[in-house]
């Protein structure tokens, strides 16, 4: 099954599509992952990609999708799951384009359901440990009392800079603008389902799984 999780910034796709291919075998595409991949990959994609960023350039939709085209002609397992593209009509144009060249399809599109205020609210009050990434939050996952990750014993916990109100009201917005429109693109292609991104981590996994299967 090939799907994508669509939905503002700290909805929590990153921590779904992770679980995702953990339980069902499915392959996370993550356009940030693959981008620093390519840089130290060597092939003719890698170095063009590597040429663009040493250049402080943004990374054009071609370049993406070729990378795109990369990991899908290394297999997909059980399915892939696209976190973070597309983002506009544009790139889910060429993103439908290609997958129909490579005799793919895409079954699902699942946007993560958000309330801004309470994503705010959430957003601002976590933190990672330093050493794995594991994600913590004040409010609904603390730092483990003895101040040790839970997921690998590291000791430093870190906030990213730009998780303040005011950088999180702007990168919101930037989403309605740009990336919302996918919502009525999808659901005209009769792709679209929802799910409270809101709720507990294993609750909105469930809620991903029923709608899956």
């Amino acid at each position: 099954m090939n799907i994508i999780l669509l939905g503002p910034p700290g909805a929590g796709k990153g921590t779904q599509a992770r679980l995702l291919t953990d339980q069902r075998g499915m392959v996370q595409l993550s356009t940030g992952d693959m981008l620093r991949a390519a840089q130290s990959s060597g092939t003719e994609m890698g170095k063009r990609v590597a040429d663009v960023m040493a250049r402080g350039d943004l990374v054009t939709d071609e370049i993406v999708i070729g990378l795109i085209r990369e990991q899908l002609e290394q297999g997909t397992g059980s399915g892939f799951i696209f976190d973070g593209f597309p983002r506009t009509l544009a790139q889910a144009d060429a993103l439908g384009d290609l997958l129909a060249q490579m005799g793919q399809d895409l079954h699902a599109v699942i946007e993560m359901q958000v309330d801004d205020d309470v994503l705010v609210s959430r957003i601002t009050a976590r933190s990672t440990c330093g050493s794995c990434g594991e994600v913590y939050n004040d409010l609904t996952k603390p730092i483990p009392a003895d101040g040790k990750c839970s997921n690998c014993g590291g000791t430093e916990f870190k906030r990213r800079a730009d998780d303040t109100e005011e950088a999180l009201r702007t990168r919101l917005m930037a989403y309605y603008k740009q990336t919302s429109p996918l919502i009525g693109y999808y659901h005209a292609k009769g792709l679209l389902k929802g799910v409270d991104g809101l709720g507990e981590i294993d609750q909105v996994a469930r809620d991903i799984a029923v709608l899956l299967d």
